[in-house]
């Protein structure tokens, strides 16, 4: 008798120690799991190159300025402003950049027109930068009468060329949107998001970009959407707005 005890026992003990066993390698695969997970995701996040954090515009300049010129550009509270003034003019990167996702929030205000450009070029012969740089629109729909003249005219549009496929994708002005623009040359392919939604999707070079171009207030344009490496640039329009959280992922 008391042998079988001691044998129950014995397997208990034994139970319980692979119990244990099993629980310490799971806890250690949940660790490691978790740290793969934070290892994927710190290197998903130092793909994102920051252009403005609230703190500097060391990353931007004035068109046609020299680095570190900010005409009416200030930052408050971590936020990028633009207040019309004589000395104001449009705001661009100091690098360029060819095939990106930029992710932008911004602000209008009431009755406000402004946007954002990629593939901008400078030099004398140049006064803006719409002039080289296509535009994704940045307006308050309700009150700005651009809104009137089109949809292609309207926030989230590729400016007189793409029409945003949702009306109700913006947020009013004086609220925060978050935009996504991605231009990738390699695919083709250009896209804008609007608070989470797809809102236009177009070629970024090539004939149909040609046939766009052809049929907008742009034809006959010298070097308008003509080069596949440009600056990002944010536009004085005479109409105060607030830019935030800009960031830039560079698609290879």
């Amino acid at each position: 008798m008391k042998t079988i005890t001691y044998v129950f026992i014995a397997s208990l003990m034994l139970l319980s120690c692979k119990q244990k066993s099993d629980e310490k390698r799971m806890e250690q695969a949940e660790v490691e799991e978790t740290a793969t997970v934070e290892t994927t995701k710190k290197a998903k996040e130092s793909e994102w190159k920051v252009l403005f954090d609230g703190s500097s515009l060391d990353a931007w300049h004035v068109f046609n300025a020299d680095e570190g010129t900010a005409g009416g550009w200030t930052i408050e509270e971590d936020v990028l402003i633009f207040t019309p003034g004589d000395e104001s003019g449009d705001l661009v990167t100091n690098e360029d950049y060819s095939n990106f996702i930029l992710s932008v929030d911004w602000k209008i205000s009431e009755g406000g027109n402004s946007g954002i450009f990629w593939g901008v070029q400078e030099g004398e012969e140049y006064k803006t930068a719409y002039q080289t740089g296509p535009e994704i629109q940045v307006l308050d729909n309700e009150r700005h009468p651009d809104a009137k003249a089109g949809k292609t005219h309207q926030a989230g549009a590729l400016y007189d060329m793409v029409a945003p496929s949702k009306d109700d994708a913006v947020n009013p002005a004086g609220e925060w949107n978050t935009c996504v623009i991605k231009v990738d040359h390699n695919t083709n392919q250009g896209s804008v998001t609007l608070n989470g939604t797809v809102v236009a999707e177009f070629p970024v070079h090539g004939e149909e970009w040609g046939k766009m171009v052809e049929n907008s207030k742009f034809k006959g344009w010298d070097g308008f959407g003509t080069s596949k490496s440009g600056k990002i640039g944010l536009q004085d329009h005479r109409n105060k707005v607030y830019f935030r959280n800009i960031k830039i992922k560079e698609i290879k």
